[in-house]
């Protein structure tokens, strides 16, 4: 296997209470008793990846309630949707379900949801951590895939 050479890294400044790397999961292994996992809001996130210019299953960030901030370390066009909330980009406000474009060392915070549970944030040319069993999410029960974000974290983008 070969291993994707990232083109920058996304550094997590504040994790939030639950914040995933999701994809379109890993379907077809159950009967190893692997979970499929994946985005749970699986239209939310496909429609983040297309404002975004990916293919529908690529990896992106799954929130839940409270948000998260990352610094990517190159400019990236980035997208927030599912649940509605606040985005800024250095302390600015900017929209939310639609493109914007995120400066080399800016910061990226996505606020607490105002209305649903979960958020995505997807990246032009997606999050790129190792795939395992095929999928890039993360599968907490099992313990398949990246571990929930902590700050400090860094992902390759």
């Amino acid at each position: 296997m070969t291993s994707v050479r990232p083109e920058g890294l996304l550094h997590v400044v504040r994790p939030g209470a639950l914040t995933t790397v999701q994809d379109a999961g890993r379907p077809g292994w159950a009967h190893l008793g692997v979970g499929r996992a994946g985005a749970l809001d699986a239209p939310a996130a496909r429609l983040a990846n297309r404002l975004v210019g990916n293919a529908p299953g690529a990896a992106l960030l799954e929130t839940t309630v409270t948000g998260c901030a990352v610094r990517p370390d190159r400019p990236v066009v980035a997208v927030v949707g599912g649940a509605g909330c606040r985005v800024s980009v250095d302390g600015r406000p900017v929209a939310w379900g639609a493109p914007v474009r995120v400066p080399a060392g800016a910061v990226l915070d996505v606020g607490p949801a105002v209305d649903g549970v979960r958020g995505y944030l997807a990246f032009a040319g997606g999050l790129v951590p190792e795939p395992v069993l095929g999928s890039r999410s993360a599968d907490l029960l099992s313990g398949l895939g990246p571990a929930a974000l902590r700050a400090g974290d860094t992902l390759p983008l």
